[in-house]
């Protein structure tokens, strides 16, 4: 009886409590600014260069995704030593040690640096257009190291931006729409494009590359010696 009567009042106890309450989520309540700080945005200190291994791989990226050795023979292509020598002369000037004659690792950016990934930068876009826009048979759009699209003659504004992008993508990493200033990076670039090619028509001497290809030679100059390229 004893057990029965325990057992009832358990019940009896559970039945008065009822169903347990829902809690429903409700917005909470928008925080009031106690108090304001102005951020302070003002560089630290100087622009400088990222350690040269990260150079170094962008390039070997940019020519193709290729070993040094055959980065070095695409940069000389047929013009020797004219417009790139090879890496003993360079890798000291851009930064890395040489420990054949105990030379430390540079510590800091310096002008021979950034006038050697420039030139480094001029044998890219001109092997890159000999590759991509002027090799017979026609490269591939996939196998494109550099210029990843299909040129055009006459180019026009609008035809220019979305080729731009792809360039602008390539060396900055991100849409040409979204570069800072007051105006159109595009438009910046399709000015010096159409000055290339003013100029170029305007010339008798023999040349290379077509007024668009030294065009598009230069926009690709422009982008890869950008100070968002090389500094941080």
């Amino acid at each position: 009886m004893r057990a029965l009567a325990a057992t009832t009042f358990v019940y009896t106890a559970l039945v008065a409590c009822g169903p347990p309450s829902v809690v429903h989520p409700e917005s909470a309540p928008a925080l009031s600014a106690a108090s304001r700080v102005a951020m302070d945005t003002a560089p630290k200190e100087d622009l400088r260069l990222v350690p040269p291994e990260a150079y170094m791989r962008s390039y070997l990226q940019w020519f193709g995704a290729l070993a040094p050795a055959d980065v070095q023979k695409r940069a000389k292509g047929a013009d020797g030593n004219q417009l790139f020598d090879s890496w003993d002369d360079y890798l000291s000037a851009m930064g890395f040690p040489d420990y054949r004659n105990d030379l430390p690792r540079a510590q800091q950016t310096n002008a021979i640096m950034v006038a050697t990934f420039e030139r480094l930068a001029i044998a890219l876009c001109d092997r890159a257009v000999e590759h991509d826009l002027k090799s017979l048979p026609v490269t591939p759009m996939a196998e494109r190291a550099v210029f990843a699209f299909e040129n055009q003659e006459p180019m026009t504004e609008a035809a220019f931006a979305p080729r731009f992008d792809v360039l602008h993508r390539t060396f900055l990493g991100y849409p040409a729409t979204l570069a800072p200033g007051p105006v159109s990076r595009s438009h910046i670039y399709y000015g010096l494009f159409s000055e290339v090619v003013a100029a170029r028509q305007k010339s008798k001497a023999k040349a290379r590359f077509t007024p668009t290809e030294a065009a598009w030679a230069a926009v690709c100059y422009g982008l890869a010696r950008h100070p968002e390229t090389h500094l941080y």
